[in-house]
């Protein structure tokens, strides 16, 4: 009688564990989409002719959705080095895609293309090619361009300028940057016009205050009959950064000049912001976890936090028991900036013991 007691406990503990495995294997599948990058909305055409081939159109279309991840994930410079990857490693990177918005017009094929990227293998080619990817993160910023005369000892912030006028003319999908324009302010005018002697000191802070946004980049751009000399003031999370560029005396009135600068200061200010953002990959730091299984939501929750982590490079259920699921956690940093993203995200761990508990 008690081995038979013995074996129904055993039985029921085994239902039980099985149960867990199934539930955390079932919905752990279902967020592995949180482990990818997509490229969206993405417009490839082709003439409608005899030899038209769809499928050509579609190994455009993910040229072009890799070009876009790169120039959104690594800088201007790691980016030329990878630009003219071959089709079949992009495809290898590839986990699906999707066509929508498929039609015909003057005997042109037009449609839309959204393609998913593998997260993993999308690191794993970057690191063999020794790139640093970034984190993908939007950013908005106050962006404040002022034209400054040195000949007539006049500026120009707002009517006139052309780079104010331009600036948000110029934009990609792949930008990570929103700039924020001032509004036309006389009151704002008037305490640039009195700090003129003094500009290049001057902090703007009075004005950024106005627009409740810490992170702002000021460009004084200094023209006189011999050049161009443009000065970038960066503040990004507390930090300030000054980037100097001169060119040769440009026309203001040459529109396609002013779309050249407007251009080059955005790869500049992205790229700043993807150095800021930067993973290094070449750190693959192990950590163990324990997470309890009294509520299985906590797991799933858990894990699909893990799976939003960027610096995170893999993790796998190492073992478990009646009281714990035990992680395998591979981090892209040190165990303090683990600790930290995982505490913003309102998770703590006990440390004490080679395998950290989650509170």
């Amino acid at each position: 009688m008690q081995i038979k007691i013995k074996l129904l406990r055993f039985l029921r503990l085994y239902i039980y564990f099985f149960t867990i495995v199934l539930f955390i294997i079932f919905f752990s599948t279902a967020i592995l989409k949180a482990n990818s990058f997509k490229v969206s909305n993405l417009e490839i055409s082709e003439p409608f002719e005899l030899n038209f081939d769809k499928n050509k159109v579609i190994d455009r279309g993910f040229k072009l959705a890799f070009i876009n991840l790169i120039s959104m994930i690594t800088t201007s410079g790691d980016k030329k080095k990878i630009q003219n990857t071959s089709l079949k490693v992009i495809k290898g990177m590839v986990d699906s895609f999707t066509i929508s918005k498929e039609k015909f017009i003057d005997e042109t094929y037009y449609a839309n293309i959204d393609v998913v990227f593998n997260k993993k293998n999308t690191l794993f080619f970057l690191e063999k090619k020794n790139i640093f990817p970034s984190i993908p993160l939007k950013k908005k910023l106050l962006f404040i361009p002022i034209i400054i005369d040195e000949n007539k000892n006049d500026l120009l912030i707002y009517s006139g300028n052309k780079i104010y006028d331009e600036w948000n003319n110029h934009k990609q999908k792949f930008h990570l940057i929103e700039y924020i324009l001032p509004t036309e302010d006389l009151e704002d005018y008037n305490l640039i016009k009195n700090k003129f002697d003094l500009i290049e000191q001057y902090d703007f802070k009075e004005i950024t205050d106005k627009y409740y946004l810490r992170d702002s980049i000021i460009v004084l751009i200094f023209k006189n009959e011999k050049e161009l000399r443009i000065l970038s003031r960066i503040t990004v999370n507390e930090n300030v950064v000054l980037k100097n560029l001169s060119y040769k005396i440009i026309n203001f009135n040459d529109n396609k000049q002013i779309e050249n600068i407007i251009n080059y200061l955005k790869i500049i200010y992205e790229d700043y912001w993807k150095n800021f953002n930067q993973i290094n990959t070449s750190i693959k730091l192990p950590l163990k976890v324990k997470i309890s299984n009294s509520d299985n939501s906590k797991i799933l929750e858990f894990e699909d936090t893990l799976n939003k982590i960027d610096s995170i490079n893999d993790f796998y259920i190492l073992k478990f028991d009646k009281d714990f699921t035990f992680y395998q956690i591979i981090f892209n940093g040190t165990s303090d900036v683990f600790l930290k993203n995982m505490y913003e995200k309102n998770y703590k761990f006990n440390t004490q013991n080679k395998i950290w508990i989650l509170k």
